[in-house]
């Protein structure tokens, strides 16, 4: 009778190590949602430079009554044209947007806007990232929504998909009101 080296139960016991991990991490609620140490909390400073002529705002903005989104882009983000159009269409139906335009040339992001049209009730750019900093921001494009009190109830990172739209944003603004 042969005897089993353990070198030869090193390759399957890796094997199974990888595909318990790949099962468990397949299974979790949503493994697209990244923490948010934000939510439930109010909605963190806001300090701006203006966007070309464009309306900013500041934290007594994100605070007046009304459920309102919050939406970092930037001009060099695929994802973030990828979503324009839906952002265009809460914004068509009344939904406040504040646009945050994060580490981006501002004469870029001005022209972004001109080209796919200004869904955004107000904007300001964050060109030192310190802002973003404060809000726990991932990577744009990536959007909050916040209630009337200026509390962040979701925060979504990632493109706003028509997916997205319908099964997380759209509910979203619904709970916060």
């Amino acid at each position: 009778m042969a005897k089993i080296s353990p070198l030869m139960l090193a390759p399957p016991l890796l094997f199974l190590a990888i595909a318990a991990m790949f099962y468990f991490g397949m299974n979790r609620d949503n493994p697209n949602a990244l923490p948010s140490a934000r939510k439930g909390q109010q909605a963190p400073e806001v300090v701006l430079a203006p966007l070309g002529d464009l309306a900013t705002f500041d934290d007594d903005a994100l605070r007046e009554p009304g459920v309102k989104l919050v939406n970092y882009w930037a001009s060099w983000c695929a994802p973030c044209r990828a979503e324009h159009a839906n952002l265009e269409l809460l914004s068509s139906e009344g939904v406040p947007i504040y646009g945050i335009n994060y580490k981006d040339d501002p004469a870029k992001a001005v022209k972004f806007l001109a080209e796919l049209g200004n869904p955004y009730r107000a904007a300001g750019t964050d060109e030192s990232g310190r802002t973003a900093l404060e809000w726990g921001l991932y990577g744009v494009p990536e959007t909050y929504v916040i209630d009337s009190s200026g509390v962040i109830t979701l925060r979504f990172a990632g493109p706003i998909t028509a997916s997205v739209l319908e099964h997380t944003i759209r509910p979203a603004l619904a709970a916060a009101k």
